[in-house]
């Protein structure tokens, strides 16, 4: 049975808490052997035994992950025991996802399991870093000031996300523009105008029947030509995103397309500056914040360049300053800054900085981006429709040069 309670110190403080006793007696032996004096005993509902609703999404968002944390943070600095802070936030929340997650972290303190277990439990919805900083808050005894650093690195990772998307929108209708007008053109406009010259009677030049031809052979299959565009499309879009061996390979493909490789360096470099800071902020030793940073990095080169900066620089008694400046796919800029405030004994103010330098420079990064995207999705679409006018113009010059 679970007991919330309410006791005072010797000195006078007031202690609030939940404890598990097999009845009042047993709690108040609890109480008396920590030296605490019982005001009030009441006993709680237990929340094992929940019921998984197969309906409710289990997903948790961004934005609920970051109402956690700021709410978290903000009960436990005013001295609100886990419990309790956890009862406010199940009545408050209204996601059902959220409210399910909290009832079983409430049920699993209540079976004496550490507080980061049931983040650690539920992978799909946070990350290793997530979880490593609630341990690392717990335990030493600060999970306020964790919180509010989990609050803030994924505000900042959620601000940036919103940034590139933005910045891609106008790029991504202009590129689905074009691909309407393709469609139509090919499988509307241009069998109609192929059949119209084909039954002229006269002979239509070479680069016209080639052009006609193409239009014809795609309105003729069409419901199977764009079935298979559809799948290949979505089918690329899992293999490069959702496999381990095809996101290698998307990194690897965007890291040789001039100026998009900037950004993606740029990505990488911003998010790990961001992660190394916020657990080494939380306490959490150099050698494993580099391990935990690699594997949530999201980009091939990066993760290998800390974990070669951690097993062949840092774990050899090489300084970390030394072990950045030794990996070359960082910039010197970086690198030289870290070895800076290495010495100076705030390097995870410098990566806080750098991780904001970076947010900028991502930004014009990506405007740079979208100002070469624009020109060429025009010209691609502009070279199209030239064709197709061409096919046209050339047969009806031919037929009036000839009367």
């Amino acid at each position: 049975m679970i007991y919330h309670y309410v006791a005072s110190r010797a000195n006078g403080q007031l202690i609030e808490g939940d404890h598990e006793a097999r009845d009042v007696n047993d709690l108040l032996v609890f109480l008396t052997r920590n030296q605490l004096k019982p005001i009030s005993v009441t006993k709680v509902v237990a929340a094992s035994g929940l019921k998984r609703d197969l309906f409710v999404s289990r997903v948790i968002s961004m934005q609920d992950k970051i109402f956690l944390a700021k709410h978290l943070a903000l009960m436990l600095k005013l001295g609100t025991d886990l419990f309790r802070a956890l009862d406010i936030l199940i009545e408050d929340t209204g996601r059902p996802a959220m409210k399910l997650f909290l009832k079983e972290v409430r049920a699993n303190l209540e079976k004496g399991q550490p507080f980061y277990v049931s983040f650690e439990k539920d992978k799909k919805n946070f990350s290793n870093v997530f979880t490593n900083l609630v341990r690392a808050g717990e335990e030493s005894g600060n999970l306020e000031k964790t919180f509010d650093n989990i609050a803030l690195m994924l505000t900042r990772q959620e601000d940036l996300r919103r940034k590139i998307l933005s910045a891609l929108i106008y790029p991504a209708l202009l590129m689905f523009g074009s691909v309407v007008i393709l469609i139509f053109l090919t499988t509307f406009a241009l069998p109609k105008i192929a059949v119209a010259f084909s039954s002229g009677g006269f002979t239509i030049p070479l680069f016209s029947r080639i052009v006609f031809g193409v239009g014809l052979f795609v309105s003729k299959y069409v419901f199977i030509i764009f079935p298979l565009l559809f799948i290949g499309f979505f089918g690329s879009i899992y293999y490069f995103w959702m496999t381990a061996s095809g996101r290698k390979m998307f990194f690897r493909i965007l890291n040789r397309i001039p100026v998009i490789n900037d950004v993606v360096k740029k990505v990488a470099i911003q998010r790990m500056a961001l992660t190394l800071g916020t657990l080494l902020k939380a306490g959490v030793t150099i050698t494993k914040s580099l391990q935990i940073t690699a594997d949530s990095s999201g980009n091939e080169e990066m993760k290998a360049a800390l974990i070669r900066i951690s097993s062949e620089g840092i774990e050899k008694g090489v300084t970390i300053g030394d072990a950045f400046k030794r990996e070359k796919y960082l910039p010197v800029t970086v690198s030289s800054l870290i070895s800076i405030s290495e010495k100076a004994g705030h390097l995870d103010e410098v990566l806080f900085t750098l991780s904001n330098f970076f947010v900028g420079e991502i930004e014009f990064a990506l405007k740079t981006v979208v100002s070469l995207i624009e020109p060429a999705m025009l010209v691609f679409i502009g070279g199209i429709v030239l064709v197709i006018a061409l096919s046209i113009i050339v047969p009806i010059y031919q037929l009036v040069a000839s009367i």
